[in-house]
């Protein structure tokens, strides 16, 4: 009798284990499938990058390296001292044989990469939303639309303030006159982009805090009290996303770090306070 019951408990432990590893199997089909989507968005919005190329890349690459540049534009309100009229100091060559193609290939996908990104949350949302309880699903309701909105407008402050001040800065910055300043173009979009995509991730200082939170890693408390070492980390990371040397260009850069930096503050206290809530339910019940 006894061989029985071990007989029938080694069948159950077998099908247990086989269930277990089918959901887990089927978790990642259904992982592989979210990723082929989102590949499929960046391939798409690469196409059209590639097609409307000669637009995007005299608009919104090249945009930068002009004086006409909106963000020269407005620095010229603030006043003479900040103005710039006359073509930057410097040229853009090209020197590789394949460097012009190579750079219509890389932007195209970069740009497709960055159109994407709204899709790619989305379908990261997708994946994990059936893993959460209710009250996770509608705590974490407006994550794709908060983070593609912090991403985006990262990005815009990465493009339109500091790669153009990084830009104005070295182009006409010179040791000696007898040294003419000529960048490959390969290392002006590298430049352009890197500075671009650290902002927009940056932005997104948030979103992390709101995960770490969750999962208690993170308080509102304890950020609170490292307040100071986080204001000189982020003066350091400020005066390394700008290469201007000035002081009021490191505060541009430094100051929406502070203002994110207290948002997450607001937001890990919020979680907090929700964690501590659900505890002390959970007691008296």
């Amino acid at each position: 009798m006894s061989d029985d019951n071990k007989l029938v408990k080694a069948i159950k432990e077998k099908g247990k284990s086989l269930e277990a590893e089918m959901s887990f199997f089927d978790h990642l089909e259904a992982l592989r499938w979210h990723l082929i989507r989102a590949a499929i968005s960046v391939v798409v919005f690469t196409i059209l990058a590639f097609v409307k190329y000669n637009f995007i890349f005299e608009t919104f690459i090249m945009g930068p390296f002009r004086p006409d540049f909106w963000t020269y534009r407005m620095m010229c309100k603030l006043g003479d001292s900040f103005c710039i009229t006359k073509p930057f100091n410097a040229e853009i060559i090209n020197t590789e044989v394949a460097g012009q193609f190579m750079l219509m290939i890389n932007s195209s996908v970069l740009i497709g990469i960055i159109l994407s990104v709204p899709y790619i949350l989305w379908e990261i949302w997708r994946f994990i939303k059936p893993a959460l309880l209710e009250k996770e699903r509608k705590a974490a309701s407006g994550f794709v639309l908060y983070a593609s909105a912090l991403f985006l407008i990262g990005i815009l402050f990465g493009y339109y303030v500091i790669a153009p001040e990084s830009i104005a800065f070295l182009a006409n910055y010179s040791v000696s006159s007898t040294i003419k300043n000529e960048f490959t173009v390969s290392s002006y979009l590298s430049m352009v982009a890197t500075i671009t995509l650290i902002l927009g991730i940056v932005f997104e200082l948030p979103i992390f805090i709101y995960i770490l939170a969750s999962i208690g890693i993170l308080t509102g408390t304890f950020m609170k009290r490292t307040r100071r070492y986080a204001v000189v980390i982020l003066l350091i990371v400020g005066a390394i996303i700008s290469p201007s040397p000035d002081f009021m260009t490191t505060m541009i850069a430094t100051v929406p770090l502070f203002a994110l930096y207290e948002v997450g503050i607001v937001v890990a206290s919020v979680v907090e306070k929700r964690r501590e809530k659900a505890h002390d339910e959970l007691m008296n019940s």
